[in-house]
């Protein structure tokens, strides 16, 4: 059974059936700004990035425990000794 449903359309897309030309530069102008607001909204895009991240890093953990608690003890000490080398280059 097929159920005639209408798709929705996103909205960096032009509907399809517009006949006014009028309305159809409207809607074609319109997903222009749409998909230029979404390529050059780079704090959006960065955040959806680190959600997606922390996200994954969860469920790694989750999955995970002593793996997840040998990357944090790895990246603490990789941390120090990166701070104890800028100190002792500072220092000299």
């Amino acid at each position: 059974m097929s159920v005639d449903r209408p798709v929705p359309v996103p909205r960096t897309a032009v509907a399809l059936g517009i006949s006014d030309p009028v309305e159809k530069a409207r809607a074609e102008l319109k997903a222009t700004l749409a998909a230029i607001e979404i390529k050059a909204n780079v704090p959006k895009r960065v955040g959806h990035g680190v959600d997606r991240g922390v996200a994954q890093v969860r469920e790694f953990a989750r999955v995970n425990p002593t793996g997840a608690a040998a990357a944090v003890v790895g990246v603490a000490v990789a941390t120090g000794l990166a701070v104890w080398g800028l100190v002792r280059l500072y220092t000299r």
